[in-house]
C-alpha cells in the first residue's frame, strides 16, 4: 500500500502544515492600531502642550498654535496631517482593511464577508486616493520634525545629549525612511514614464525611481518603526511633563 505523501515544504523553509492561520497578522494589527489610536485621540484632545524645554512631541510639531495664538487643542491643528498620510498609505490599508473590516481579511482564497469587493472605487474609501497629497504635506511636517531633532541637542547650557535627544533623532530618521520609501514618492520620481532609456542610456530618472523601488521593498518595516518611534517620543515627553519620570544626560 502506499504511503500517505508528507505536506509539501515551502521554499522558506517552513512546512505548509505548519503556517499561521490567516486571521493571526489582522488581529494584531487590529489590536495594535487601535490601541495606537485610542493613544492619540487621549494626546491630542486632552493635552494642550507637548514641549518640554528644547524636546518637542511630534503630536503638537509645528507649533501651529504659537504661530496664530490659538491654544485649544493645539495638536488638531497638526496631528491630522501624519494622521491622514498614514491611514490613507497604500500599505496601512492592507492592514487596517483586514484588521478592522475584514474585508478582504486575507488573500481571495479566503471567502470574503461580501461577494464584491470595490476597494477604492466608492465613499468614503475613495478618499485614499488623495495619498500622493498627503505626502507633500507630510514633507512638510518632517521638515519641522528634523528641525527638533536638531534642537533637541541644544540645551540652556550648550550642546548635549539627552536620551530625549536620542529617540526624537531616531524618530526622524525612520519617519525619512518611511516617507521616502513611499509607493506615493515612487510615483513621482519615475511612475509616469514609459521609457527611461529609450537612447540606450539609463537616466537619473531611472537611477532614481530604481533606488525609490529598493526601499519600498521596506516600506512596510518601516511603516511599523516609524509608528513606534512617533509612539514612544510622544509618551517620553508627556511623561517628562508629568513629572513621572526625569531625562537622562548622557553627555
Amino acid at each position: 500500500m502506499a504511503q500517505p505523501l508528507e505536506p509539501t515544504a515551502r521554499s522558506d523553509g517552513h512546512n505548509a502544515a505548519k503556517s499561521k492561520p490567516y486571521w493571526v497578522e489582522p488581529v494584531i494589527t487590529m489590536v495594535i492600531l487601535g490601541v495606537w489610536v485610542l493613544y492619540s485621540l487621549w494626546e491630542v484632545l486632552f493635552h494642550n502642550t507637548g514641549t518640554y524645554h528644547n524636546y518637542v512631541s511630534p503630536y503638537f510639531s509645528p507649533g501651529v498654535g504659537d504661530w496664530f495664538g490659538w491654544h485649544v487643542l493645539d495638536a488638531l491643528y497638526v496631528a491630522w496631517v501624519p494622521l491622514l498620510f498614514r491611514f490613507s498609505c497604500y500599505y496601512y490599508r492592507k492592514e487596517y482593511y483586514r484588521g478592522f473590516f475584514w474585508d478582504p481579511p486575507a488573500c481571495y482564497a479566503v471567502d470574503k464577508p461580501r461577494p464584491r469587493y470595490s476597494g477604492e472605487t466608492k465613499w468614503p474609501l475613495a478618499f485614499n486616493n488623495l495619498h500622493r497629497y498627503a505626502w507633500y504635506l507630510a514633507l512638510i511636517v518632517l521638515i519641522f520634525l528634523w528641525k527638533d531633532a536638531v534642537e533637541a541637542f541644544f540645551f540652556k547650557n550648550g550642546f548635549g545629549v539627552g536620551v530625549g535627544s536620542l529617540i526624537l533623532l531616531v524618530n526622524a530618521i525612520l519617519l525619512t525612511f518611511y516617507t521616502f520609501s513611499c509607493h506615493a514618492f515612487r510615483h513621482m520620481v519615475g511612475g509616469k514614464k514609459d521609457c527611461y532609456s529609450c537612447d540606450g542610456k539609463p537616466t537619473t530618472s531611472y537611477k532614481l525611481w530604481n533606488r525609490v523601488s529598493q526601499w519600498n521593498t521596506l516600506h512596510g518595516t518601516w511603516a511599523w518603526a516609524s509608528l513606534a518611534s512617533v509612539w514612544a517620543a510622544d509618551l517620553y515627553i508627556r511623561l517628562l511633563i508629568m513629572g513621572v519620570i526625569h531625562d537622562v544626560r548622557l553627555f
